[in-house]
């Protein structure tokens, strides 16, 4: 028997991205916003098929998603936020909240959903990390819809005539 091994690409021609960005941090989100979107066009998506929505803070940004992931107009979604520790608990809290739920949206609806969602010690951090991490959340997004096509395509048949 021949094994089967699927591996998505970057390609993003014809695929419908929506981009969740926290204005929390907007020095370091705008930073993230920007790379991820000259990845998104630079793999070919269409500036047309990306949509941007605009949520407060990183806890806002599962219901975004998942108000988004319901209307089934995407192909792929994206977080993007910045969590950078203060002197409270707040720090922890946020980070696991807002991680947990974006992992639950994406299970829930079966759509891939890169988390970009940097948590940092300081703000000099996240600086240095938000046009890379921009980059990867825009390939990683693009690489798994592909991904979650090609394994329809492959098994999305009836699994009763095997």
């Amino acid at each position: 028997m021949k094994s089967h091994r699927l591996v998505g690409s970057a390609d993003g021609d014809g695929l419908h991205v929506g981009l969740v960005v926290s204005r929390f941090n907007a020095e370091v989100t705008e930073q993230l916003e920007r790379s991820c979107l000259e990845t998104l066009q630079a793999q070919g998506v269409d500036e047309a098929n990306i949509t941007l929505v605009s949520v407060p803070g990183a806890l806002e940004i599962p219901l975004a998603l998942a108000q988004m992931a319901e209307t089934g107009r995407f192909d792929a979604l994206i977080a993007l936020g910045a969590v950078i520790r203060g002197e409270t608990y707040h720090f922890e809290v946020v980070s696991l909240e807002s991680a947990a739920g974006i992992s639950r949206v994406a299970l829930e609806f079966h759509l891939p959903i890169a988390n970009a969602v940097l948590t940092t010690e300081n703000e000099e951090q996240a600086l240095a990390r938000a046009q890379q991490k921009g980059r990867d959340a825009a390939m990683v997004a693009l690489e798994m819809a592909d991904l979650i096509f090609s394994i329809d395509d492959q098994f999305g048949e009836d699994r009763d005539e095997h």
